[in-house]
């Protein structure tokens, strides 16, 4: 099914440029893994969305036609790209010798797990940034199966809300567990589908209470977020960008980051118009924004591929390049790939 959702896309192509920019050579200055993070509460948020819309349509979910879906949206372009930064690892960088095992697991979707304990070493160029997928990959396996526990225990969206709340509660007090008491490395807590789930559910809660796109608005809340809880919501995100504590940063900073990121998301969707929110909406970002994934799967390739022939021209100049690359490419895939497969989804939708 489609939802056109105002700004989403618009924040897909913000998220994909500040992951761009940081594994461009800005990585002290920008936090790239904060657009990972937004990343996994937009999907979150979208597909606990297009589920709640099925189930109010039809009463129920289809799982084989989700599972299907997803496959079809994720896969191709996935097996594609990793296809070609396997042949460019060959052509381009013979200091990087393929593994079964690191290629097995980006095949098979635990690249997370795979370089908590294995490190990088032996994944083609570029790959490396696969373990969030992997992530998102889990919670499209289990999460279906507990949206429709909560139907079945007959929870209203208010009361879906704190549950899922409570199993991000839950994640939060495991990352605790395991960094104050067994110290485990960063990888561990930023990698782990079990210590990133509530990056993802944050999304998922939004979506079935205080829908910004479903539910009803309150009188006077625009003026409420405008200058109470969008401004409070920019202020926690410094916070957690500014306080540099590690233990911090592997604990709570996700959950904060979380609780932060659903004003953002309200204001975003509720109040487009806003002058903030605009160049969300504007036809640049929305491009970009529709090419996110493909721009994701292919954009650290490109900057391997561009830095290793254009080694004596400036970063900037490698930087546009590859950002350029990764457009041109992405593109022939939504063309080529995505858009096929998106009218194959459409009719089982139908």
């Amino acid at each position: 099914m489609t939802l056109r959702i105002p700004s989403l896309d618009g924040l897909r192509a913000i998220s994909f440029l500040v992951v761009f920019v940081a594994h461009a050579g800005l990585e002290r200055i920008i936090p790239g893994g904060f657009g990972v993070t937004v990343f996994f509460f937009l999907s979150g948020y979208l597909i606990t969305t297009l589920l709640r819309v099925e189930h109010e349509q039809h009463g129920t979910i289809n799982l084989k036609h989700f599972w299907f879906r997803r496959a079809l949206r994720i896969l191709p372009p996935f097996y594609l790209v990793l296809l070609i930064a396997s042949v460019l690892t060959v052509c381009f960088d013979f200091s990087i010798m393929l593994t079964g095992g690191a290629l097995t697991a980006q095949l098979l979707h635990f690249t997370n797990y795979w370089t908590i304990y294995h490190g990088y070493e032996g994944m083609p160029l570029g790959t490396g940034v696969y373990w969030s997928l992997a992530v998102e990959e889990h919670f499209y396996l289990f999460f279906p199966w507990l949206y429709l526990l909560l139907f079945k225990l007959k929870l209203e969206g208010r009361a879906q809300a704190f549950t899922l709340w409570g199993v991000c509660g839950a994640v939060l007090l495991w990352r605790c567990l395991l960094v104050y008491k067994y110290g485990v490395p960063t990888d561990r807590t930023y990698m782990g589908s079990d210590t990133r789930l509530d990056s993802i559910l944050f999304g998922s809660a939004l979506a079935v209470w205080n829908n910004p796109m479903l539910d009803k608005v309150e009188q006077n809340s625009e003026q409420l977020f405008k200058y109470l809880l969008f401004p409070a919501s920019i202020g926690l995100l410094i916070f957690c960008f500014i306080y540099r504590d590690p233990a911090f940063r592997e604990t709570v900073r996700y959950s904060l980051q979380g609780v932060a990121l659903t004003g953002v998301f309200i204001a975003a969707v509720r109040y487009p118009q806003w002058l903030v929110f605009r160049t969300l909406n504007s036809r640049f970002f929305v491009f970009v924004g529709g090419l996110s994934y493909s721009l994701y799967l292919i954009h650290f390739t490109a900057i391997f591929v561009v830095q290793k022939l254009l080694q004596d021209v400036g970063a900037v100049v490698q930087g546009v390049t590859a950002l350029l690359m990764s457009l041109v490419f992405a593109w022939g895939s939504y063309l080529l790939v995505e858009k096929p497969c998106a009218k194959l989804r459409k009719k089982l939708s139908d």
